[in-house]
């Protein structure tokens, strides 16, 4: 039982058992006395409100069943009862586990609804001492975003093991068949092959650590920074690999757009996106950066004419170590941590990264950052940036 389950639980042990001593303090008071002052009435209305408001204020749910009929429901409880198709899944389910609690005490059940959106509940069902009539208690907890956090961490533990594996075991393998060849052609390439294994190797590393770096906001320091120096910036630094792949870029950018923020991070996360967009899009294409004010927001949008992102794909990109393609993400050499670094540096900021991407069309992927109200930034020199 988890510690709500517990909380809830105690709560509805005292509020039945108030009502229970309060029946047979009614009980023996009728024999003496006909009359309850108003003072008492109000004083049990108010005990009884507390309680009511206590139970809709956790965020469970929480059901008293009497014959296996419910007579009690908390606010988060009724979510359940609109009659959609996963309101009855969740219904049925419960009712199961009543009729199953009645012979074998408490009982527990994880219930997946697919959605959308996809949740997973803890059903918990246990008979009630205090209560006659096969008094039942249910606590319903939604351990959605546990259960998703519990996958991200396994998948990262095997990601991360993978990514170092296999570089390292390549750099043992080449350095090993390196040191017994004496051909002058085959030492060459073999040293290539080794020189980009160690380099992916790195990388990775490196990525990791402007992860974990970005995610504790240790370093994190703000400066004014202008959104078109650090536009070109960015671009300047995926201008090679670019002009390999044959992928321009061009920019549109509003004048005098500022904010307050940490450079490197931004720089961070700006040249993330835009080798992103240079590595997903074919040869002949444009890749398009666009930086423009809404009201009190900054949106700075990459969009490619690439491969676009799978639908079923969109709500995990954001993740470590995520790829949609494995195997072109081999090929262009990417460690799927970009993407994560790009929504940690914008929570850092207050912001948001969003992405609307169609399959065989393109993506845009876009930066959402509070700006610098403009009487400030007037204020402050242009040069800065």
């Amino acid at each position: 039982m988890t510690w709500l389950a517990l909380v809830a639980g105690l709560v509805i042990g005292v509020a039945l058992a108030s009502l229970v001593m309060g029946r047979q303090h009614r009980r023996e008071h009728q024999e003496s006395a006909s009359v309850r002052t108003s003072d008492d009435a109000s004083s049990s209305r108010s005990e009884s409100s507390r309680v009511f408001r206590a139970l809709n204020a956790v965020p469970l749910g929480i059901m008293v069943f009497e014959r296996r009929r419910p007579v009690f429901a908390n606010a988060f409880a009724h979510q359940f009862d609109s009659g959609r198709h996963t309101d009855v899944l969740v219904e049925r389910a419960i009712a199961e586990l009543v009729a199953r609690a009645s012979t074998e005490g408490a009982v527990d059940h994880e219930l997946d609804l697919y959605g959308p959106p996809r949740r997973r509940l803890s059903l918990r069902a246990l008979p009630l001492a205090e209560m006659s009539n096969d008094g039942m208690l249910v606590t319903i907890e939604d351990v959605s975003e546990r259960h998703r956090i519990e996958e991200v961490r396994r998948d990262f533990v095997a990601n991360v093991s993978h990514e170092l594996k296999t570089p390292v075991g390549a750099i043992g393998v080449l350095a090993e068949t390196l040191s017994a060849e004496d051909d002058p052609d085959i030492v060459s390439r073999l040293s290539g092959r080794l020189h980009d294994e160690a380099h992916r190797l790195g990388t990775t590393i490196d990525d990791l650590l402007t992860l974990s770096t970005i995610e504790s906001g240790e370093t994190f320091q703000t400066e004014p920074i202008v959104i078109g120096n650090l536009v070109n910036l960015c671009i300047e630094r995926v201008r090679a690999a670019a002009e390999l792949n044959d992928v321009s870029i061009t920019a549109s950018v509003e004048d005098d757009l500022r904010i307050d923020g940490d450079r490197r991070q931004l720089e961070s996360a700006l040249s993330n996106l835009l080798d992103n967009a240079v590595k997903y899009s074919d040869a002949g294409t444009d890749v398009v950066v666009q930086a423009a004010r809404d009201e009190e927001w900054i949106d700075i949008a990459v969009t490619d004419a690439g491969h676009g992102v799978p639908e079923r794909d969109l709500t995990r990109i954001f993740e470590r170590f995520y790829r949609v393609d494995q195997a072109r993400s081999r090929a262009t050499g990417g460690t799927g941590l970009g993407l994560s670094i790009v929504r940690h540096v914008a929570i850092n900021h207050g912001g948001d990264v969003t992405v609307r991407s169609t399959e065989g069309v393109g993506s845009t992927f876009q930066l959402r950052l509070p700006a610098v109200n403009r009487s400030v930034a007037n204020e402050r020199s242009p040069s800065v940036g």
